[in-house]
């Protein structure tokens, strides 16, 4: 069965080689259940569904775009993008075939063809060719504007259990997730991930995340668990749940539709995120946050810019001291490596040049680097 990606640790590295575990890859449902009836380069503009305020309503006018996804190995979700027939899913969910098996609420199924795919962001878009009563793009929100708190609903096909709607609220945002390796032996991440405790199982992957006004702002795509089914291999769900936030996606989508590959911008830098008091003393900062420049690819962009890593040893074995504490990007405060990494990766391109503001030798220094292109 298709692969639910489990999420084993919160990144404190990324952008470039972190020396962090990856992902642990956890079975897709044993039992196989069948299926119940349940622009181009951009997304259908649509306005926010007027609802009645309930659940019910939110589900009723929504659940026309929402599909289940069947491969010959698994089962997953998806979305209806947009009016041209493309279905938004994880990459997961349909990694290593080309066809896949798209079945509707109305019952109506066909035959989708994966035209692109991103293993960073792990999305993927399916083209398929449907009647016109049978496409229904969802309203398309803005991820930026949610709110820890914040009521979201997941509906998918947890099991192969077509259109199931599960509630909980948004409980962190700017998360990090590994996403592949890099050249080093480490590992690239990708950023601006919503946490949630809406209850996320093994075919959900590729399903849509709500707010309360029927817009999609993520996209489901794994669980942080300890437990594991001794019978069935499967994850057994947390509470702890990320979706891939809808305004990477809708940065990434229109490319991989008009290119089928999307390029990551690049900064070259591995860094400490969220320093324990001991780190921070042990480094001789002067604040607590920030995010510490661990080391520096040779060769790349922020080498070439003139950034610093720590090469003077501490009391802390691995920790070098001496390296840049960067505490702005475009003037934007940075507290933690995550936050750099989730602005980078949906405002930015390679090409483009951002302004890092560094603590050096306890003074604020500007330095522009021009992003490369992700390895």
């Amino acid at each position: 069965m298709k692969q639910l990606l489990i999420s084993v640790l919160i990144l404190t590295l990324a952008m470039t080689a972190c020396q962090l575990p990856g992902i642990t890859a956890l079975p897709e449902p044993t039992v196989d259940l069948p299926l119940q009836p349940a622009s181009t380069l951009v997304p259908v503009s649509v306005n926010p569904i007027p609802l009645d305020g309930s659940l019910a309503s939110l589900y009723q006018q929504v659940i026309p775009g929402v599909v289940a996804i069947r491969t010959t190995s698994g089962l997953g979700s998806g979305f209806v993008f947009d009016g041209d027939g493309h279905i938004i899913t994880n990459q997961h969910v349909v990694d290593g075939v080309s066809t896949a098996e798209i079945a509707f609420s109305s019952g109506y199924k066909t035959t989708g063809t994966v035209i692109g795919s991103d293993v960073d962001a792990d999305v993927a878009v399916i083209k398929v060719n449907a009647p016109g009563d049978e496409i229904h793009p969802l309203p398309i929100g803005d991820s930026s504007a949610l709110l820890v708190g914040q009521p979201v609903v997941a509906i998918g096909n947890p099991f192969g259990l077509n259109g199931t709607m599960t509630l909980g609220i948004v409980s962190g945002l700017g998360r990090t997730q590994p996403a592949h390796a890099a050249p080093d032996g480490g590992f690239f991440s990708t950023a601006d991930i919503i946490q949630t405790d809406a209850a996320i199982n093994p075919g959900n992957s590729g399903g849509p995340l709500f707010n309360l006004n029927g817009e999609v702002v993520g996209i489901n795509q794994s669980i942080r668990t300890d437990n594991v089914n001794e019978v069935t291999g499967n994850a057994v769900n947390s509470g702890v749940a990320f979706a891939i936030s809808i305004n990477l996606v809708k940065r990434v989508v229109p490319v991989l539709i008009r290119d089928g590959k999307y390029k990551y911008p690049y900064l070259g830098i591995s860094s400490n995120s969220d320093m324990s008091l001991a780190e921070v003393e042990a480094l001789g900062l002067s604040q607590f946050t920030g995010a510490y420049v661990v080391s520096v690819v040779p060769g790349g962009p922020a080498e070439q810019a003139g950034i610093r890593a720590g090469d003077s040893p501490t009391n802390i074995p691995g920790l070098n001291a001496g390296g840049d504490l960067i505490t702005a990007l475009d003037g934007k405060p940075v507290k933690t490596f995550d936050d750099l990494l989730s602005y980078l990766i949906t405002t930015k391109s390679p090409g483009d040049t951002v302004l890092l503001t560094v603590l050096r030798d306890g003074q604020f220094v500007d330095i522009p680097v021009v992003l490369g292109e992700r390895p």
